[in-house]
């Protein structure tokens, strides 16, 4: 399911050049023993930090530099001791390192942690400055702020207890002879105190945020936020309905990686992580373990939208050893939260959507993280990376998409449901990929008709056209459709149960923001918005947009356009002006040599109806997300409905290289090929989908469609299409059949029937172009109706003078109308030549 790639390898990478220094120090040509490496910390900027067991009895500090791919040594202990903790300033000056030391007691013969943390100079290296001798364990963490400046003579480095409580440390350096960089006044370190009384810490190195979960009365996370000037400030507090005691001890995560400690008494407990991302979203995910019923549950916080939502999951009735390489991970990937339990066999993926029908559950050998063994230790860290401490390799993780799309192929072997949140992981998760994309409409190519519980092109569909917009904002996803599901009147009970797996969505308590106002801005300014925006969802029916919902408004719409009586109106123009916009924005995105022609004609109901979805959708993103402002609706709604009709034509462009369909296809003399079928069934349940959906088409999309119907079905199949709605006759593509097709018995008969079928404005424009006996009647007959009626509405007096010769008074209405043709005779122009 996940597919792991490996970005550093501790053997490799670091082991190879140790071995080289161990020779050199021992002053040998190859170093034969085997090196104790282990990793420590990885900082901001994803250096490896590690120590090992030097050849001469000493322990050695170095980093690796994933960008120059080199090792460095930092610093040498002249002793052999055991390093729990480390971390290095930005401007590699100053490191910092805890010593977990073991004495015992007169009492009992038991091991007792003492720790020392040091802080030591090393451009070059110098002094070392003791910080703490304590009883408890203690992880230290430089702040690595973002800052231009290539020196900085100040550090600053958080000392995070075991006892609960967080200290910075404020180091001013000074630089020495040029080129010495040493602390200045080191007895006098200023210091405060960050945090206190905590069970639980979370170091986000990439946002410099500290989590930490306080508990007296009830469970409160609460985050610190360091800025470049080094001030830090409490930011965010979030009551969270936590089992009681949840930690005996302390947890700390991503502050590093200690060998030395014992995790016997943390096997039993709870696993917690906060994940979020640059738009503004935070998600808390905690895993309680199995109890005797053999159910584990996750809980996920989803802070920015209001709610969390608890997923338990039934196990089978083998016992389940909870140990270290059972528990869980939270492997933030693009949006979603994936959580992967290897040996136990579960991954929950898209934990955000609203049915469990668009969350992917897995189990058993789909569920295992490939290359990772059933004895790993695996870590999840920041920026969807893993670590096993075992082998000391570090993984970035993603989707598989051959896994993904073979579950669609699975058709027969797999529910509708999972099928579902496969192909929604694929569209929503995978970003933009045209050889993914392609492949995914050579499966609906295969799969043309909808499941008996969703349709897969209204779901391709609406779910690419959510994937490129709603990352323009975080709002847009709560207004924006992602499915065709939420369509349908009662959601199906396939798509809304998984077997094995039950979910329970709440309302949890709303999040306090702290601080000043300038210091809510960038993500903190958008998740206080999102949480804000979230209650007035919950207030409001139907916030998030239903494309079916104009169907009211484009069958009034369609009846005007119809209408022979249509006059031009301020709203026609409005919506003309609408899909003028959209239809701007579509040309300028042409590709160099276009497979299939579309936007090549005149089609004015699709016209109309682009633009009456502008202004809907336009309406709906005002009503509900005013914070946006007009102008940016207003172009993210045009940009909507343009990518959705080029979407369209990218679906068409596909399959017809697909099936290597050429210009021949336009050619309405010869009958159409198997390949032609195929696109034609296509083409019609793209129809269908969009015509449920109220979504408009790229204008000549009929035309296409009218013309592979001739070449594809039997003369009676096609008229049945045309009588059912399926097909349109519209004036470009009758015009092209009057003209291509001679006038044999079956094409005149074919003719006919089409002709019988149109509106008589259009009957008249088209007879025009038929050279036949027939049309040629028409068109005089037509053009003499409308003299008469010309003649008849001039003003004054025709009647003809009674002493004129040839007057014949005994029957006036023939003589009138005789003296009525040849008055207009005179005046009038061969109509033919006239057209």
């Amino acid at each position: 399911m996940l597919q792991l790639s490996a970005t550093f390898d501790l053997q490799q990478d670091v082991v190879s050049s140790i071995f080289k220094k161990e020779a050199t120090v021992g002053g040998i040509k190859e170093y034969s023993g085997t090196v104790d490496t282990r990793i420590l910390n990885i900082e901001r900027d994803g250096g490896v930090l590690y120590s090992w067991k030097g050849a001469t009895g000493t322990t050695r500090i170095g980093k690796y530099d994933p960008n120059t791919r080199q090792n460095k040594l930092l610093y040498t202990f002249d002793k052999q001791v055991c390093v729990s903790s480390c971390s290095l300033n930005k401007e590699e000056t100053l490191l910092a390192v805890s010593l977990a030391q073991w004495t015992r007691t007169e009492e009992r013969l038991r091991p007792v942690t003492k720790c020392l943390t040091l802080l030591i100079e090393i451009h070059p290296i110098n002094n070392t400055k003791v910080l703490k001798a304590v009883d408890c364990r203690v992880r230290v963490q430089f702040i690595h702020p973002d800052t231009e400046r290539d020196s900085v003579l100040e550090s600053h480095l958080l000392l995070v207890a075991e006892d609960g409580y967080v200290e910075q440390l404020h180091v001013m350096l000074v630089r020495q002879e040029g080129y010495r960089v040493v602390m200045l006044n080191p007895e006098c370190l200023a210091k405060d105190r960050v945090a206190e009384e905590f069970s639980w810490v979370q170091w986000d190195s990439q946002t410099q945020r500290l989590f930490y979960l306080t508990y007296r009365e009830k469970a409160v996370l609460k985050c610190v936020q360091f800025y470049h000037d080094h001030n830090c400030e409490t930011l965010f507090e979030l009551a969270l309905e936590l089992p009681s005691n949840p930690f005996t001890c302390m947890r700390f995560v991503n502050l590093g990686f200690d060998h030395h400690q014992e995790t016997q008494h943390e096997r039993e407990e709870m696993r917690m992580v906060v994940i979020t991302n640059k738009i503004g979203s935070m998600c808390v995910c905690y895993i309680q373990p199995a109890g005797a019923n053999q159910e584990i549950t996750y809980t996920i916080v989803l802070v920015h939208r209001g709610c969390s939502k608890t997923f338990s999951v039934a196990l089978d009735d083998t016992p389940i050893p909870w140990t270290t390489e059972l528990l869980p991970l939270f492997i933030p990937i693009a949006q979603p939260s994936i959580l992967s339990q290897p040996l136990i066999g579960l991954l929950l993926l898209g934990t955000e959507e609203e049915l469990l029908c668009h969350s992917l559950f897995l189990s058993g050998v789909d569920a295992e993280l490939g290359v990772l063994g059933s004895d790993s230790v695996v870590l999840s860290l920041p920026e969807s990376s893993l670590l096993d401490l075992n082998t000391g390799m570090m993984y970035t993780a993603d989707l598989n998409p051959s896994f993904l799309l073979d579950l669609l192929h699975c058709s027969h072997s797999r529910p509708d449901a999972q099928r579902l949140a496969a192909l929604h992981c694929l569209q929503l998760y995978m970003g933009p990929n045209a050889t993914l994309q392609l492949k995914i409409i050579d499966w609906i190519c295969d799969n043309v008709m909808p499941f008996d519980t969703f349709d897969q092109i209204q779901e391709f569909i609406l779910a690419s056209l959510y994937r490129i917009i709603y990352k323009k904002s975080l709002s847009l996803d709560e207004v924006l459709p992602y499915s065709s599901v939420f369509e349908k009147k009662k959601v199906p009970e396939n798509l809304d149960q998984v077997p094995g797996v039950t979910c329970t969505t709440e309302l949890h308590a709303e999040p306090v923001f702290k601080g000043k106002a300038r210091s809510l801005q960038g993500y903190w300014e958008e998740l206080q918005w999102s949480t804000e925006k979230m209650k007035y969802f919950e207030a409001v029916p139907n916030p998030r947009y239903r494309t079916s919902q104009i169907l009211p408004e484009w069958t009034k719409l369609l009846a005007t356009l119809k209408s022979e009586k249509k006059k031009s109106s301020n709203y026609l123009r409005h919506i003309e002006e609408n899909t003028r916009k959209v239809l701007s924005m579509v040309d300028s995105w042409n590709l160099d040599q276009k497979v299939v022609l579309l936007f090549q004609e005149e089609d004015s109901q699709q016209r109309a109806l682009i633009g009456l979805m502008v202004d809907k959708l336009r309406e709906h993103l005002n009503r509900h997300l005013p914070r946006l402002g007009k102008k940016k609706i207003d172009v993210l709604v045009v940009n909507y409905v343009a990518k959705l009709l080029e979407l369209i034509r990218h679906m068409l462009e596909s399959v017809w290289l697909k099936y290597k369909l050429g210009p021949l296809v336009l050619c309405l003399k010869q009958q159409g090929s198997s390949a032609e079928w195929a696109v034609f069934h296509l083409m019609c349940r793209i129809l269908e989908a969009t015509k449920t959906l109220c979504l408009p088409l790229p204008p000549g999309y009929h035309t296409l469609l009218a013309v592979l119907g001739v070449r594809c079905l039997p003369r009676h199949t096609f008229l049945q299409y045309v009588d059912h709605g399926v097909l349109q006759l519209t004036e470009t593509f009758v015009a092209r059949l009057m003209t291509d097709l001679d006038n044999s018995d079956a094409n005149e008969e074919l003719k006919f029937s089409i002709l019988k079928r149109l509106p008589e404005p259009m009957e008249q424009r088209i007879c025009h172009l038929w050279d036949h006996p027939i049309s040629s009647a028409c068109i005089s007959r037509d053009y003499v109706r409308g003299l008469l009626e010309k003649h008849a509405n001039t003003k004054g007096s025709t009647f003809m003078e009674r002493d004129e010769p040839g007057f014949r008074p005994e029957f006036l209405p023939l003589t009138f109308l005789a003296k009525i043709l040849l008055d207009v005779e005179d005046r009038a122009l061969n109509p033919f030549e006239e057209q």
